[in-house]
């Protein structure tokens, strides 16, 4: 499977975005998406999870109640909805997937896409 993530930009701090992600290819398969940061001179975090079916999400404690991950199988497009943005959540955003279930543990997955910037302004 090929991952292609979208949807960042240049927001003013309690703002919103989405993200999207899209896959292409071995899409029939069941993965745990994944969408995971990294911001400069920092180690890549773990931002959210969501499982094969969209019913069974997992998130940072720094995002909880703030961002969404959802699914479309339909559109082999994984969604993070982000509100109330801070500038501590400006990062390079990636999604990932593993066919390791229900994981949130960056070594567990082996496709990436190739990130997308996301910068919160003060």
């Amino acid at each position: 499977v090929q991952l292609q993530a979208s949807g960042g930009g240049l927001v003013q701090a309690g703002g919103s975005l989405r993200l999207s992600c899209a896959a292409s290819g071995r899409t029939s398969s069941r993965y745990t998406m994944g969408w995971f940061r990294r911001a400069p001179g920092k180690e890549r975090e773990f931002v959210a999870a969501v499982n094969w079916s969209g019913g069974i999400t997992y998130y940072s404690d720094s995002v909880k109640g703030r961002f969404t991950i959802s699914r479309d199988n339909a559109e082999n497009t994984v969604y993070l909805q982000m509100i109330s943005l801070k500038p501590e959540d400006t990062a390079v955003y990636y999604c990932a997937a593993t066919r390791v279930v229900d994981t949130t543990t960056p070594s567990a997955y082996d496709t990436w896409g190739q990130g997308t910037q996301v910068t919160v302004s003060s």
